[in-house]
């Protein structure tokens, strides 16, 4: 057995509180869990050396650091600092509940016992680690009819030594609406899992975000899974630089009918950082809708996996369902492992899937240097074209405001390395 996972196990069996049975429940199932190899598909491209290697065990405690909101978008601001949460806000708006996950006052104890692990797909190992060791997270309930004018933003921050398990929970009551953005930060040597699991009940409507923006020597692993209920709707967004590891794992079932799921992703990496996005949405119920599009450039040395899998179950009739991924290399030494999936069997329904991996065009490039345009500048205004479809469909403008501003410093280090290289060729 791996030594972290081992050690992993045997600090989640001194774990007991209120949340011990389900925490025993999935400490059963990792007991009969083999550790992952290049051999386990749904680990074939993306290597758990780089936590096999690391002890985190003497992690130093949580530094005072400052975790800036984001300019401009008033926001209910929860902050987690190496896994521990610093505040909840005291002015909550009414019909909003935030609770520490370790502090659930009783008369909410039994849907939370109901929805803990029970989004969540069994089959993630990781997730079934976070199950067994994360004691510190939130709950998070928006009562019926409650519409939120602010949106309710996590940040999670890791420091250098540290590791940290946190999961949230949200309910979102029938016709309520609410927007949720989990941010994940840090570039330090450091290890998080990171799990999320959403119940969206009948006309629930939720705008998602998760900006996993975690870099460099940070490890990180983590999901947002969702459960939709009859029409209710998911507008999703996922933004992912990619580090020494990172995964994260997205599932989305359509339990209700009417149900419409939006999915856009969007990861830039360089360097020889990693970044895996797994994907699976399951219709389970009829004339549901799925959109998922996801777009990704990769330079230098770094390596991108995606797998998206759309399953359409035998009473699904009428669904409709979209996968489009496409891929920028911007190196010869760059790396994409693509695998859409579509399994269906209804025989009423609209679906459709690809998957294209491409080099900039030259001709574009060379029509805009021809113009007068710098070299970088020419990169960038190429790069955002790429993705700036999906930038634009963000529904918050603040939000897509500083995404951009974001992205665009990372397109500008993406790119500072081939320059002096490609200019030689112009």
């Amino acid at each position: 057995m791996n030594s972290w996972f081992g050690n992993a196990l045997t600090r989640a069996e001194a774990i007991d509180d209120w949340l011990h049975e389900k925490r025993a429940a999935s400490l059963a199932l990792l007991r009969d869990t083999d550790w992952p190899t290049r051999q386990t598909e749904a680990w074939k491209y993306t290597s758990l050396k780089k936590l096999e290697q690391l002890d985190f065990s003497d992690g130093s405690p949580a530094p005072v650091i400052d975790v800036s909101p984001i300019s401009g978008l008033n926001s209910i601001n929860l902050v987690f600092i190496d896994g521990v949460l610093q505040s909840i806000p005291a002015d909550l708006p009414e019909g909003l509940t935030i609770m520490p996950l370790a502090q659930v006052p009783d008369e909410h104890q039994p849907w939370v016992l109901d929805q803990f692990a029970g989004v969540k797909p069994q089959q993630h190992l990781f997730g079934l680690i976070n199950d067994t060791l994360a004691t510190n997270g939130l709950v998070i309930d928006v009562a019926p009819q409650v519409d939120l004018k602010h949106p309710i933003h996590i940040t999670q921050t890791m420091t250098a030594g540290n590791e940290a398990h946190c999961r949230t929970l949200v309910r979102v009551g029938a016709g309520a609406r609410v927007t949720v953005i989990e941010h994940l930060a840090g570039n330090q040597e450091s290890f998080n899992t990171s799990f999320t699991e959403y119940s969206l009940a009948t006309k629930a409507e939720l705008e998602h975000y998760r900006l996993a923006l975690q870099s460099d020597a940070a490890l990180t692993i983590g999901g947002s899974h969702f459960n939709l209920d009859t029409q209710a709707t998911l507008n999703s967004t996922i933004v992912g630089y990619g580090s020494d590891l990172a995964r994260i794992d997205v599932d989305i079932s359509h339990q209700g009918e009417g149900t419409l799921a939006k999915l856009d992703a969007i990861y830039l990496l360089d360097k020889q950082t990693h970044f895996d996005l797994h994907s699976n949405i399951e219709h389970t119920a009829p004339n549901g809708t799925s959109d998922e599009r996801v777009r990704g450039i990769v330079a230098d040395k770094a390596r991108a996996v995606f797998n998206g899998r759309i399953h359409i179950h035998r009473y699904a009739q009428k669904t409709s369902a979209e996968l489009n991924n496409r891929n920028l290399l911007l190196s010869r030494d760059a790396e994409v492992d693509v695998k859409p999936e579509l399994e269906i069997y209804a025989d009423d329904v609209s679906c459709a899937h690809g998957a294209t991996i491409a080099e900039i065009d030259q001709l574009a490039l060379y029509y805009l240097r021809s113009r007068g345009i710098g070299l970088e500048q020419a990169h960038l205004m190429l790069n955002f074209g790429f993705i700036n479809e999906l930038i634009d469909q963000i529904p918050n403008a603040v939000l897509a405001d500083w995404l951009r501003q974001q992205l665009s410093g990372r397109f500008t280090r993406m790119n500072e390395i081939k320059h002096s290289g490609q200019e030689a060729t112009q």
